[in-house]
C-alpha cells in the first residue's frame, strides 16, 4: 500500500513540475540575453534529471508468491456407533441405561 502512495506523489511531483516549466509565462526574447535563455535551458534540464531520477529511483516491487493451493483428502468416514446396555451411577444408585457407544 505505501509503495502505491509513493509511487502516486513521485508522479504527482513529475506531472506539477511539467505543468510549471509549461505555463511559466515567457518574457519576449531580446538579442542581448543570450545568457538567460542557456540558463534557462541548462535549469530546466536540471530540474528534469531531478525529477525524472526521483522517478526511476524508486525500487521495484517485490515478486508476489502465491501459496499452491491445497489438495482435500476426502472426508474420512463417519464413525461406527451403537447403543448398548451399561451400568451408570445417577447420584443415587446405579442403574442400567443405553448407552451411544462409538469406535
Amino acid at each position: 500500500m505505501q509503495a502505491n502512495l509513493a509511487r502516486s506523489i513521485r508522479i504527482g511531483l513529475a506531472l506539477g513540475f511539467t505543468a510549471a516549466s509549461l505555463s511559466a509565462a515567457s518574457i519576449p526574447a531580446r538579442a542581448g540575453d543570450g545568457g538567460a535563455v542557456a540558463a534557462g535551458v541548462i535549469g530546466g534540464m536540471a530540474l528534469g534529471a531531478i525529477a525524472g531520477s526521483a522517478i526511476a529511483g524508486a525500487a521495484a516491487p517485490p515478486p508476489v508468491y502465491y501459496a499452491p493451493v491445497p489438495v482435500y483428502a476426502p472426508p474420512p468416514p463417519p464413525p461406527h456407533c451403537w447403543y448398548e446396555p451399561q451400568q451408570v451411577w445417577t447420584g443415587y444408585a446405579y442403574v442400567i441405561q443405553r448407552v451411544r457407544v462409538c469406535n
